[in-house]
């Protein structure tokens, strides 16, 4: 951006550096006063400013202007000029965000050689910036089951609108990238996109971290609420936000402003807010944690993450999606994912879900032994189970049982998980185990098993639940 508004009461000044910068390809705006200064950055904010700070027959000074710059367009530099420099004045003016500052009678030099470095961190920021929203953390969403596609179905739906997003699930089931999926296809997806941790937030520090804080030693702070004006705002886990700063985010949903901690003048941000939770909020409502007027502002779209169990079937193709990413930004081997290693995973209990994946998929090309393939040996835990020369460990409950219980519980929870990795098909369980797919409705018939809808695909539990 080569555009430069000159904000100065003097005519002669403010056109003669118009002139210079025009000659060296720079374009100009004038502005003779604070009135026509903040019409013109209403219009549209400039590449950089050149402001005067004492303004004749003005209803604002130029701290003042700086001020409002600062809090509503904060990548634009500005640059301080003034016939009555002084040190306390320059001091202001850098705590209250200017790029620097230059005393009248100036050389023209001096002034070429600040603006062009102004511009240029003005540039390198932005670009900073770009490459952080484009990823630090992937937006990519991996699968093809049944709850998968029902999944991405609902995002699809809401990334055009502005509308406010709550996403519950587990932890680890993959919140953030489902939010982060929102924001790479919505009309925001070229501003940032910012999480706030309420979970790993001191309390103490919450409204700072949030809302930014001005102080006389400091100046102005900007928080996290700043940072994310005119993109996303990411809630995690926002059950663990304190209720005194619920109380002020809930301010925020409905005016789109909010004081600093220690200012006195209103920020404005434009904000889609996305919040995440792993808890049942209504039951914290209950309890009094939560307050139920910010539910009802940030649950405009409920949209349920399912755990991993729930997609067994995305397992592989989870696996060998962070098997490509873990070589591409780590450089650990590409290898593929052997049928019996995938078949494994597939039936394992994964409590910390897509995460808990990620972190097995990462340990396993560590350890490796460099193969081409990953064999099931190689899977964290499946050594413990193994009883050697081929044997497994049988379980201390089937140990008590006789051999008709025993084969009767073996039977049952390994139909449960061959049924729940190929989500709910009937057809493609039969399969894999060898039965006749009428036999297998019989074995399941007589076992109790049956398969029942849930998170968009079918999943297979014990009939008793039904009834509990």
């Amino acid at each position: 951006m080569t555009d430069i508004l000159i904000v100065d009461d003097e005519r002669d000044i403010r056109e003669l550096i118009s002139d210079i910068l025009e000659d060296e390809g720079f374009t100009t705006r004038l502005a003779g006063n604070s009135d026509e200064c903040m019409a013109e950055l209403n219009a549209e904010p400039p590449g950089l400013m050149i402001l005067d700070i004492w303004l004749k027959d003005s209803r604002m000074d130029g701290i003042d202007i700086l001020k409002h710059v600062k809090r509503d367009n904060p990548d634009v530099p500005v640059v301080i000029i003034s016939g009555h420099g002084n040190i306390e004045i320059a001091v202001a003016a850098i705590k209250q965000g200017a790029y620097d500052f230059i005393e009248k009678p100036f050389n023209i030099d001096q002034l070429m050689v600040v603006i062009r470095r102004a511009m240029e961190t003005s540039r390198l920021r932005r670009e900073n910036n770009q490459l952080r929203r484009k990823d630090n953390q992937s937006s990519e969403m991996v699968g093809k089951s049944a709850a998968f596609r029902t999944l991405i179905g609902q995002l699809d739906k809401v990334t055009k609108s502005n509308g406010r997003i709550m996403l519950t699930g587990p932890a680890g089931a993959g919140k953030e990238v489902a939010a982060r999926y929102i924001h790479s296809r919505s009309g925001r997806a070229e501003g940032p996109f910012v999480t706030v941790p309420c979970a790993t937030i001191e309390p103490e520090r919450m409204e700072e971290v949030l809302f930014g804080r001005e102080t006389s030693e400091r100046g102005i702070e900007p928080g996290l609420l700043e940072e994310a004006h005119g993109g996303v705002i990411y809630l995690d886990e926002v059950a663990d936000m304190p209720l005194g700063t619920q109380s002020k985010m809930l301010r925020v949903l409905v005016d789109q402003q909010f004081l600093r901690v220690g200012g006195s003048d209103k920020v404005r941000v434009d904000l889609r807010v996305i919040s995440s939770t792993n808890r049942v909020l209504e039951q914290e409502i209950e309890a009094g944690r939560f307050r139920q007027e910010l539910y009802h502002r940030l649950n405009v779209v409920p949209i349920a993450v399912p755990a991993l169990e729930e997609r067994r079937e995305d397992i592989p193709l989870l696996a060998e999606h962070f098997i490509g990413h873990l070589h591409r930004s780590q450089g650990l081997p590409q290898r593929a994912l052997s049928d019996e290693a995938a078949a494994l995973m597939q039936t394992m209990t994964w409590p910390g879900n897509v995460r808990q994946l990620r972190n097995v998929v990462e340990r396993i090309l560590i350890l490796g032994d460099g193969a081409d393939e990953i064999e099931a040996r190689e899977v964290p835990g499946e050594e413990e189970k193994a009883g050697g020369e081929g044997r497994v460990v049988l379980a201390g409950s089937l140990a008590t049982l006789p051999l008709r219980e025993a084969r009767e519980a073996f039977e049952r929870e390994y139909l449960l998980t061959q049924i729940n990795r190929f989500g709910g098909n009937i057809s493609r369980t039969a399969q894999f185990v060898g039965m006749e797919r009428s036999a297998l409705h019989r074995k399941l018939k007589s076992l109790n098993v049956v398969t029942t809808n849930k998170a968009g695909g079918r999943v297979a539990h014990l009939e008793e639940e039904d009834a509990e």
